[in-house]
């Protein structure tokens, strides 16, 4: 008899997955990708990504979840034995962004907790690298920081005890509590900017149109980008979360309630982040473009100064940002550990318990190579290589092996179809046999090409080649190696037999 667990309620797993893809990258991300790519007119290719990848994904990605009843690598065996592979390397993919993502986190809680008397300064870019996370040369780590690692140990305690309580009592109940807080710590956020001087100023840079831009090409990769990066596809977190669903589960209302949701959030962050630059240009006497910034700068440099020059409850709407952005990170971070935790049990049918404090603790203890004085080094270059040339590599894969290898689009077609109320039609199947694996194609030939260049990426600290191999390729290529090793070891007898609804538990 299988005993995995079931999500509560629908609202509980659709809260789970819309938690999962708002993270980091919605609040820091987004606004400035939608900025430098036309503006108002970059919601066009937006929109058509999520119509033609985001969504048809997260449908395919809920019905192998829901299908086969396991993790990744399980849901993959149970689909063709020879797949196997690609859901652990996806696995080992989330594994490496989990043990650096934690510490993002534990950035922001630090940043809570300075909010209370503004401790960055008046100089928030040489507090951030010199003064908090201490930077030292690329490729050492340099001893390890104590107030990043503090706040490391508080974001593991956390994450690894709602993982302990399991999927209803521990994911459904968390998710619960962090995505309304979120949305109204943020919608706080945003309604105070939008009453800020210059924030009208923001917001016309965000949302004119620049139509021109509406035929280049890199503005369309850069909207599938965004969708793809921003929906926790391919990192074997939505099929996880998908498997412990019931039988009467929508899954094609479900996916869309779960891509516009995610959308939404970011318009959110898009207007509350340009209020707030608007405001900060204003104040600086500068055009809106050149306080335009993403990423870590945005969130722990750029921010901080918005924040000094509030002019009233500075200290309060510090507390909001940074708290905000603790909670997107840490559902993102349940969702990214859960993938392994899940693997771990149905490939070696140990206990929840066994598997959390494997899988979590290993991660807990490598990510403390990012809380030491080279952290920022190897988190930038691993961040990098991970996403170019695992997420996005694995995302193409999976969707060929899919559709043209193992073609199985037609079964999951039906299976999605018998659960849900919207039926999925040629639409589907031209977006995931076409569409998709045009775009990600390129994507990914435009990276090797760019990276195989003298322009090779070397990141803001000017990174040498060895350090670029062994903290970047290394680490891409190693997480490919992992999938196949994991499926040297044999399942128990019976194990890829899909459980009918009768043997899975309630």
């Amino acid at each position: 008899m299988d005993n995995r667990p079931q999500w509560g309620t629908r609202a509980g797993f659709i809260l789970a997955a819309v938690g999962s893809a708002i993270g980091l990258g919605n609040i820091w991300r987004f606004p400035a990708t939608a900025y430098e790519n036309g503006g108002g007119a970059f919601f066009i290719p937006y929109l058509f990504a999520l119509l033609t990848a985001g969504i048809p994904l997260l449908i395919l990605e809920f019905t192998m979840g829901h299908k086969y009843k396991g993790s990744a690598p399980l849901s993959y065996a149970r689909m063709n034995k020879k797949t196997e592979w690609l859901g652990w390397w996806q696995v080992a993919i989330s594994f490496v962004i989990s043990t650096y993502y934690a510490v993002i986190i534990a950035w922001a809680l630090s940043y809570t907790v300075f909010s209370f008397n503004l401790k960055w300064g008046e100089d928030t870019q040489t507090f951030l690298l010199a003064d908090y996370l201490q930077v030292g040369a690329a490729g050492e780590f340099g001893g390890i920081v104590p107030s990043v690692f503090l706040p490391l140990l508080v974001v593991w305690a956390v994450t690894l005890g709602v993982l302990f309580k399991g999927v209803k009592k521990g994911i459904e109940v968390a998710n619960r509590i962090f995505i309304p807080t979120l949305c109204v710590l943020f919608l706080i956020i945003v309604i105070r900017a939008l009453t800020l001087e210059g924030a009208a100023d923001g917001l016309n840079a965000f949302f004119t149109p620049n139509w021109d831009r509406i035929a280049d090409g890199s503005v369309w990769v850069a909207a599938y980008g965004q969708i793809f990066f921003s929906l926790s596809i391919a990192f074997a977190i939505m099929i996880t979360y998908s498997s412990y669903l019931p039988k009467k589960s929508d899954i094609t209302n479900n996916a869309f309630i779960t891509g516009f949701g995610n959308s939404a959030f970011e318009l959110l962050a898009g207007i509350g982040v340009f209020s707030a630059l608007g405001f900060m240009a204003m104040q600086q006497g500068l055009p809106v473009d050149e306080v335009v910034k993403g990423g870590v700068i945005l969130a722990f440099v750029v921010f901080p100064q918005i924040i000094n020059e509030f002019p009233a409850f500075n200290q309060f709407f510090g507390f909001l940002f940074f708290g905000s952005l603790v909670l997107a990170g840490l559902t993102s971070l349940i969702s990214i550990v859960e993938t392994f935790v899940a693997g771990v049990q149905d490939k070696f049918k140990v206990s929840r318990t066994k598997a959390v404090a494997f899988g979590g603790g290993l991660s807990a203890l490598i990510s403390i190579m990012f809380a030491t004085r080279g952290g920022l080094n190897f988190l930038d270059v691993a961040d990098y290589f991970i996403n170019q040339f695992g997420v996005a590599l694995s995302g193409l894969i999976e969707v060929v092996v899919i559709v043209w290898v193992a073609r199985e689009l037609k079964n999951l077609q039906s299976h999605a179809n018998s659960v849900s109320d919207i039926a999925l039609g040629s639409w589907w199947k031209i977006c995931l046999g076409f569409i998709t694996p045009l775009v990600l194609g390129y994507m990914m030939i435009d990276n090797i090409i760019k990276n195989l260049t003298p322009e090779t990426y070397y990141g803001d600290g000017g990174y040498s080649l060895s350090f670029l191999v062994s903290s970047g390729w290394v680490v891409a290529v190693g997480a490919l190696v992992v999938g196949f090793l994991f499926t040297l070891k044999k399942w128990e007898p019976g194990a890829l037999k899909v459980p009918s609804e009768k043997e899975v538990s309630k």
